[in-house]
């Protein structure tokens, strides 16, 4: 597995933990951040989407697909305006950063792994 594919790898791990921890204990994960409690389905359908998109990583990176290395790139790395902006508008608590932040770092990570193997030729 290239370098690239390992740093995509790696975030779909982060995702699995992610996907899993809302689908089983989603309050856990909001009040250890600060966030409301909830008994509404949705939290547990961010985790199943969670699910799909580690899986779509997963794939990709066993698969070497370097287009969607970079697609995953540009992608994660909008993340972070739009929780800041969620933020800015008093949607949510400013820890929204802090998973944002994740996603940008993935992202970064990923481009430097591209850029270090050409695969941004």
């Amino acid at each position: 597995m290239s370098y690239p594919a390992r740093t995509l790898a790696v975030f779909a791990g982060y995702l699995v933990l992610l996907g899993i921890t809302l689908l089983a204990t989603p309050n856990l994960l909001l009040t250890t951040f600060g966030i409301s409690p909830t008994s509404e389905v949705w939290i547990r359908i961010v985790g199943v989407l969670a699910l799909i998109l580690a899986y779509y990583y997963v794939q990709a990176a066993r698969k070497e697909m370097i287009n969607f290395f970079r697609w995953t790139v540009h992608a994660r790395a909008v993340v972070i305006v739009f929780f800041v902006a969620f933020v800015f508008l008093g949607w949510v608590k400013p820890v929204l950063i802090l998973f944002g932040a994740i996603d940008l770092a993935g992202a970064l990570w990923t481009f430097m792994a591209l850029r270090s193997s050409r695969g941004l030729e």
